[in-house]
């Protein structure tokens, strides 16, 4: 079975509702972290199937992120279990907007509120969060962007299949979970359409075109 591609939106966070956008990287609210804990669940896959997940480092997503599947990942400071699964904190994966709900925290901040996980400084460089640049919120910018986590995405799966000599296997840790952002998602999936509910999923495989481009499962 080849690997697949689970792309997860967010549990409620606080500003979904109170619609205060000027709220500053806020947390999930009391009933997001409930969603999230019920994914570990209701997830559609064994999380024994999961090789990787990557997240946003917004305090939403590593919320969601740590409450869903906390108890298999390895990016625990303190834990050198190679069983575990990977967890990547990935600027490219926040959210397209630059309003302050949309802006992430400053690395020594996240340090602070996730001690337990490890921002590297090459990775977490200056303003990361800083609408500009790569990062510019326009629908130009955020494509680029979602292009270059597709790209990465695909070398993933690459590594997988390989360690798996190619064979597709249908058992052990093959798959690929994904956490960010409900607008971010649509670039990312490059559909306008995709539209899920809070901690909601969605299976894709790996296209084999130069644009890695993921395709639904049906």
């Amino acid at each position: 079975m080849s690997s697949k591609v689970y792309l997860i939106r967010h549990a409620e966070s606080a500003h979904n509702v109170s619609h205060d956008f000027n709220l500053r990287d806020p947390g999930l609210t009391p009933l997001g972290i409930t969603q999230a804990t019920a994914l570990a669940s209701t997830f559609p896959a064994p999380l024994s199937s999961i090789a990787v997940i990557l997240t946003s480092p917004l305090s939403r997503t590593i919320e969601t992120t740590l409450a869903a599947f906390g108890s298999i990942t390895s990016n625990n400071a303190n834990n050198d279990n190679d069983e575990e699964v990977k967890l990547i904190l990935d600027p490219d994966l926040q959210e397209r907007s630059d309003l302050p709900c949309d802006t992430g925290s400053d690395v020594a901040q996240l340090r602070n509120k996730f001690p337990t996980l490890e921002f590297s400084d090459d990775v977490f460089k200056g303003e990361w969060y800083a609408k500009a640049g790569r990062f510019t919120a326009d629908d130009e910018a955020v494509a680029a962007r979602a292009r270059e986590v597709r790209t990465k995405i695909r070398e993933i799966v690459k590594g997988i299949e390989a360690e798996n000599d190619g064979s597709g296997a249908s058992v052990g840790k093959r798959d690929v979970v994904v956490v960010t952002h409900g607008v971010f998602m649509k670039f990312l999936a490059q559909d306008q359409t995709v539209d899920l509910p809070k901690a909601g999923w969605k299976a894709f495989f790996v296209g084999e075109g130069e644009d890695a481009s993921l395709v639904a499962v049906e």
